[in-house]
C-alpha cells in the first residue's frame, strides 16, 4: 500500500475537544468502548464462520487482551476479531462516519438514529483520545490475501497510514497515555475499570502487565491442557501411616496415593463472566446461583430476601434480575443500584427513564438490547418505547409480589417489614402499581397479625353481623333507601359518609389506652408507624371509595360507649365544660361527655382525622421553612366519662378548691395518652402530681 498521509474527514478544525468534553462524561469509559468494539469484531467473525464465508481455525479461542505498561506509559487492546483492510480503516477511522462536529451534535443531541455507529470502529474508537496523546492501530483483515495495516494519529486532525507487520487476524490498538491519565496504565486501576464496565461482556477479557515475570501453579498431570506451558514434571510418592488393625497389630496403611503433577505457567483468568445469570433461563438457575451472583455484583453479604427474574422476548427483548435487599434497620440507606446493560455491555447505574423511580430502592441488573441509546451509550433517548419498558418492569414486580401474597403468604409476611417502605413508596409514585398492589398490602394489626385490607374489612363486617344479627350491608342499603324517600329539602344536607372505617395506631405505647379499649370491645386497628404512612393512606383513600382511615384516637367509637339520648347528658356537659374551661384558662376548649362501658377510663382526648392530617402535612412544610403559626392548632375534644368516679366527684364538687387541680390533671392525662406533653406542661404535670399525692397523704 505504501505510506498514506491525510487529514481526518471532519469539517471541524479539531474533533477531539468535542469528544473530550461532550461525548463521554466519564473518562474511564474509553475502556468500555475499545473492548466492546473488540467484542463486536469477534461476534462478526463468528457470524461469518456460521454463514460459511470464513473458516475459524480449529484451535480458535475468542479473546480480548488488555496489556498495561506503566514504564512505557502505554495501554494496548488486542482482539482476534475480523480485523480491517486499509479501505475499511479509511471508511471507519479516517472519515469518523460523520461530516462534521456541528452536524454530529445536531444529529445526535435529541433523537435516536437507526445507525448509531456503536458496533463499528468510529466514535467509540475515538474515545481513546480522551486519555491518549497518540494512538496506533495495527490490524489484519480476515479476508484472503489481506495486507496488515498500521495507522497512527497524534490527537490532531492529521494521520499516517502504511503497510504494517501485524501477523494475526484481528486488531491491536496502542494508546500512548497523556501525563494526566497515567493511572489507566496501572494494573489495579485497569482491573477496577474493566470490572465496572465489562464484567459480563460476551468475549473473555484478559489483563496482563507487559514484561511481568511469569507466575506458576501446580496441577495434576491429568488436568493438563494443550495450551499449558510445562516448566517441570513432579512425581509425588505415595504416603503411608502406621495404624492398628482389628487384631491390634500395627501395619503401614496408604493414606495418599502416588501422584504425577506438573508445574506450569499460571493460566490466565478472564476478568468477566461471558454467560451472566440473567441471560440464562430461570429454570436453569438455583437459589444458590442467584445468591452468589448478588454477592459478586453488589458486594452485599447480607442475603437478599427474594428476587424476580425477568425474561422476555416479545414485544421487546429484556432480561434481568431484580433483588429485594434486606434492610437491617430504618437507619440503613435504602438506596439500591439497578445496573443497565445493552447486550451485556454496561451502560450506567440507575437510569431513571428505564427504571421506575421507586424501583431504584432495589438492587439488580437489566439487559435490554433494544434500548434506543444515543452515541455516548450513557444517555437514553426519550421515547415511548422506554416508557413501555418501565411499565413492563413495574408490572412484573407487582405480579411477583401479589403472587407471593396469594401462594406464599407465610414468606410474604416474613419479608413484609423489609419491603413495606419500598411498596408504600411505589404506591405513592406510581398509581398503576398502587392499583395492582391494593389488595396485597399487608397491615400488622394490634394483635400482631398481618392482614390485607379486604381481609380486615370482611372481618369487621362479619363481627358487625354477629353482634346485630343482620348483615351490615343490608343496613347500608336500607339507609340509602330511607335517604331516597326523604323530601327534597332534607337531601340538601351533606350526604352521610358510608365508607367503612379502618382504624390505625401510630404509636402503640403512646396510644395504649385506646388500644386496650379497642381490644376490650373486640375491635381491631392496624399499626402505621412510619413517616411515609400519612401520605400513603391518603393515596389509598383517593384510589378506593369504599373505605377511609381514621386514627384510633380520632373519635370515641359507638361500641365503647353506652347508648344515650341527646338530652340525657346535657346538664353534665354544660357543668363540666364550664369547670374545665376555667381550670385550664381555655374558653375555646371543646368538651364532650359520654358514658363509657369501661368505668376506669376517666378522660380521653380526640383530634379529628382531617385536623391531624393537616397537622402532619404542616410539619412537613415547617421542615421546609414555612411558618406553622399561620395554620392554627389542631382541633381537640376532651371526652369525659360520666361513669367514672373521679368525673362524678368533679361534677358533684364543682366549687371545691381542689377541683381545678383535678381537672387540669385529667386533661394532662388525656393529653399524654394522645401525644407527648411540651416541656413546660410536663414540668407542671409532675409538680401537680406531687401536690395531689400530698393531698392524699394529709
Amino acid at each position: 500500500m505504501g505510506n498514506k498521509k491525510g487529514s481526518l474527514s471532519i469539517t471541524s478544525e479539531n474533533i477531539f475537544p468535542v469528544i473530550k468534553k461532550w461525548l463521554y462524561s466519564d473518562h474511564d469509559i474509553f475502556y468500555r468502548e475499545l473492548i466492546s468494539n473488540g467484542c463486536d469484531a469477534i461476534t462478526k467473525l463468528k457470524k461469518l464462520d456460521m454463514m460459511g464465508e470464513y473458516s475459524l481455525p480449529i484451535d480458535y479461542k475468542a479473546k480480548i487482551q488488555v496489556i498495561v505498561s506503566p514504564e512505557d506509559k502505554t495501554l494496548t487492546f488486542i482482539d482476534n476479531g475480523l480485523g480491517m483492510t486499509s479501505d475499511e480503516v479509511d471508511e471507519y477511522i479516517n472519515q469518523i462516519a460523520f461530516s462534521g462536529a456541528t452536524d454530529f451534535l445536531e444529529k445526535y443531541k435529541d433523537k435516536a438514529d437507526s445507525d448509531q455507529i456503536i458496533g463499528h470502529f468510529g466514535l467509540g474508537f475515538y474515545s481513546a483520545f480522551m486519555v491518549a496523546d497518540e494512538v496506533h492501530i495495527d490490524t489484519l483483515s480476515y479476508k484472503e490475501g489481506a495486507t496488515p495495516v498500521h495507522w497512527e494519529c497524534d490527537g490532531g486532525t492529521e494521520f499516517e497510514m502504511s503497510d504494517g507487520d501485524w501477523d494475526q487476524v484481528g486488531t491491536k490498538i496502542t494508546l500512548f497515555l497523556n501525563e494526566d491519565c497515567l493511572e489507566f496504565a496501572n494494573e489495579y486501576r485497569a482491573r477496577e475499570v474493566i470490572t465496572k464496565y465489562c464484567s459480563f461482556m460476551p468475549t473473555e477479557i484478559f489483563l496482563s502487565k507487559k514484561d511481568a515475570p511469569e507466575e506458576y501453579e501446580t496441577i495434576d498431570a491429568a488436568d493438563k491442557q494443550d495450551t499449558d506451558k510445562v516448566i517441570e514434571e513432579i512425581h509425588e510418592e505415595a504416603k503411608f501411616e502406621e495404624k492398628e488393625n482389628e487384631n491390634g497389630e500395627k501395619e503401614q496403611v496408604e493414606v495418599s496415593p502416588a501422584k504425577d503433577k506438573l508445574k506450569i505457567v499460571k493460566r490466565p483468568v478472564a476478568l468477566n463472566e461471558t454467560h451472566p445469570l440473567w441471560a440464562k433461563s430461570p429454570s436453569e438457575c438455583t437459589d444458590e446461583d442467584y445468591k452468589v451472583f448478588y454477592r459478586d455484583v453488589f458486594h452485599d453479604y447480607k442475603e437478599p430476601l427474594f428476587w424476580i427474574h425477568l425474561n422476555m422476548d416479545y414485544p421487546f427483548n429484556l432480561k434481568g434480575i431484580l433483588y429485594f435487599p434486606k434492610i437491617n434497620t430504618e437507619y440503613d440507606s435504602i438506596e439500591g443500584t439497578i445496573k443497565l446493560y445493552n447486550n451485556q455491555v454496561f451502560i450506567a447505574d440507575n437510569i431513571k427513564e428505564v427504571i421506575p423511580e421507586f424501583l431504584m430502592l432495589l438492587k439488580g441488573v437489566i439487559d435490554c438490547p433494544d434500548l434506543p441509546l444515543n452515541v455516548s451509550r450513557s444517555a437514553l433517548q426519550n421515547d415511548g418505547f422506554v416508557t413501555k419498558i418501565s411499565e413492563y418492569i413495574t408490572k412484573k414486580v407487582a405480579d411477583k409480589l401479589s403472587g407471593m401474597c396469594k401462594t406464599e403468604k407465610e414468606s410474604y409476611e416474613k419479608y413484609w417489614d423489609d419491603i413495606a417502605p419500598f411498596i408504600k413508596y411505589g404506591c405513592l409514585k406510581d398509581t398503576k402499581f398502587c392499583d395492582k398492589m391494593n389488595d396485597y398490602i399487608l397491615f400488622k394489626d394490634i394483635n400482631e397479625k398481618y392482614v390485607t385490607l379486604p381481609e380486615l374489612l370482611v372481618k369487621e363486617e362479619e363481627k358487625a353481623t354477629d353482634e346485630n344479627g343482620e348483615a351490615v350491608e343490608a343496613e347500608v342499603v336500607d339507609k340509602k333507601n330511607e335517604d331516597a324517600d326523604k323530601a327534597p329539602e332534607d337531601t340538601d344536607k351533606a350526604p352521610e359518609d358510608t365508607r367503612k372505617t379502618v382504624y390505625y395506631v401510630t404509636d402503640l405505647q403512646q396510644q395504649s389506652q385506646y388500644v386496650n379499649m379497642f381490644k376490650e370491645q373486640g375491635m381491631n386497628a392496624v399499626i402505621l408507624d412510619h413517616a411515609i404512612d400519612t401520605s400513603f393512606i391518603t393515596q389509598l383513600e383517593q384510589r378506593n371509595e369504599n373505605y377511609k382511615f381514621c386514627r384510633i384516637d380520632a373519635d370515641v367509637t359507638d361500641t365503647m360507649v353506652e347508648e344515650t339520648s341527646e338530652d340525657e347528658l346535657k346538664a353534665e356537659t354544660e357543668t363540666l365544660t364550664d369547670v374545665f374551661r376555667k381550670a385550664l384558662n381555655n374558653e375555646g376548649l371543646d368538651v364532650k361527655v359520654e358514658k363509657f362501658k369501661n368505668k376506669d377510663v376517666s378522660s380521653m382526648l380526640t383530634v379529628s382525622e382531617e385536623s391531624r392530617r393537616m397537622q402532619d402535612m404542616m410539619k412537613m412544610y415547617a421542615m421546609g421553612g414555612m411558618d406553622m403559626g399561620m395554620f392554627g392548632s389542631a382541633s381537640e375534644t376532651l371526652v369525659l366519662n360520666a361513669n367514672n368516679d373521679l368525673v362524678q366527684y368533679i361534677l358533684n364538687n364543682k366549687d371545691s378548691e381542689n377541683v381545678p387541680t383535678f381537672a387540669a390533671q385529667l386533661y394532662d392525662l388525656a393529653k399524654l395518652a394522645n401525644a407527648p406533653l411540651s416541656p413546660e406542661a410536663m414540668t407542671e404535670f409532675v409538680a401537680r402530681s406531687n401536690k395531689i399525692m400530698m393531698l392524699l397523704a394529709k
